[in-house]
């Protein structure tokens, strides 16, 4: 389980909610190659009761056939739609106001539609923001966290903006969408193992792109993976998933070939994993082992079981 919760995203979370009363709609951007992963839980219980926007950015990344799944998915929701972009293409965008005025209904024709726009840090917020307002408005930058405080803008198409700092939320429960989220870049490098990161998404593109790994990488063959036996297992501490069992590639050797043909051998005939898990990394983040994504709604888990005590307390707050 990873959790943090830093100062200045407490305050973000407080100043969203003391927002929320005069906005009309709220966009969420999220990661096309990773929608759910990138979705805050936090985010959605604060505005259950307002139409979303969710904007799949960073589509030209992202497979195009699993993009079309998560659009269905989300439209198939009620008081919500997708819209599937890449931050920088104007003529997507013009198409973001327009949704807006449908998902808001009826608003007063002397104001513009109120519109707040959220999302987990290095997502394209902020890209997304200055697109939309013709104009550098909001901080970019490859780095999660940039924007620090909320800001207004008005758009063409009258819509008022409200962009909010990037929020993450206090614990990520599910550890398979911890490590989507560490492979994206959207929480930094040394939130998680690092190496490990890029041992698990390497077993993960084996399962699901092998043509693309194993393309880029001139692999002869990927490794499957043997679980060790139940005594094996460190028992100590709480049991944690086995990632590479699950997707049935070994990581850790692909890595070793990949930092092998890749500036990862040294004298002797040592291979430096981490060289591995950087090449790995920083080329999935630029797109160049093609169009991939990390996820697919059936890959969502189920919710967690309440029992009797859980949902009197819930009737009780």
């Amino acid at each position: 389980m990873l959790g943090w919760f830093p100062g200045h995203m407490n305050k973000a979370r407080r100043q969203i909610k003391d927002a929320l009363p005069e906005i009309d709609v709220v966009i969420e951007v999220l990661d096309a190659r990773l929608p759910y992963s990138s979705a805050n839980p936090m985010l959605a219980e604060l505005t259950r009761h307002k139409p979303v926007l969710k904007i799949l950015s960073r589509a030209d990344l992202a497979d195009p056939e699993r993009t079309a799944e998560w659009v269905a998915f989300f439209d198939a929701q009620e008081d919500t739609r997708a819209l599937a972009i890449t931050t920088t293409n104007i003529r997507e965008l013009k198409k973001i106001p327009k949704l807006c005025h449908e998902l808001a209904g009826a608003v007063r024709a002397d104001r513009d539609v109120r519109v707040m726009v959220m999302g987990i840090p290095n997502v394209g917020k902020s890209t997304l923001i200055n697109g939309l307002a013709g104009r550098k408005i909001a901080k970019t930058g490859n780095e999660p966290a940039v924007t620090k405080r909320q800001q207004k803008v008005r758009i063409d198409g009258r819509v008022a903006l409200i962009d909010t700092p990037g929020v993450l939320w206090p614990k990520i429960e599910d550890q398979a969408s911890a490590y989507r989220l560490a492979a994206s870049g959207a929480i930094r490098d040394t939130a998680i193992e690092y190496t490990d990161v890029a041992i698990i998404t390497s077993a993960e593109l084996a399962k699901r792109y092998p043509a693309e790994l194993t393309a880029r990488y001139k692999l002869k063959a990927l490794p499957t993976y043997e679980a060790p036996v139940a005594q094996e297992v460190d028992a100590d501490g709480p049991q944690k998933p086995d990632f590479l069992a699950i997707a049935g590639f070994d990581g850790h050797a692909i890595l070793k070939e990949i930092a092998s043909k890749r500036g990862g051998l040294r004298p002797g005939g040592e291979v430096d994993i981490h060289r591995g898990a950087e090449v790995l990394l920083h080329e999935l983040r630029d797109g160049k082992l093609g169009r991939l994504t990390l996820e697919t709604p059936g890959d969502i888990p189920p919710p967690p079981i309440q029992n009797d005590e859980d949902s009197h307390l819930q009737s009780d707050a």
